[in-house]
């Protein structure tokens, strides 16, 4: 069974599982399935917006598939969530991919 099987099974019996969805998002763009990733990663942080880790892959993603203004507002909201939560190493990443795009 391949790990995006495997993701999916669980995913059904822990829906809500973050981790799992994060995880399913990384496998996609392992096989360059940028929409199902994109999508994965989208739907998990309309639900938990917490979930600061995503950010910095949703941006990356959308930097390769050329969304450059769409990657800044993921960074932006990513850098606002990671402070709120006190997450420097989360809020640090972030703001160096956001400067890498604006500076």
């Amino acid at each position: 069974m391949d790990r995006i099987t495997q993701l999916k099974a669980f995913l059904e019996s822990s829906p809500a599982d973050s981790f799992l969805k994060h995880a399913l998002a990384l496998e996609y763009i392992k096989i360059q399935e940028d929409g199902n990733a994109r999508k994965v990663f989208e739907e998990l942080l309309e639900k938990e917006p917490n979930y600061v880790g995503s950010y910095y892959h949703l941006g990356k993603l959308l930097e390769r598939m050329g969304e450059t203004e769409a990657a800044v507002a993921v960074y932006e909201k990513g850098m606002y969530i990671a402070w709120e939560e006190k997450d420097m190493h989360a809020y640090n990443e972030l703001q160096a991919a956001h400067e890498d795009l604006t500076d």
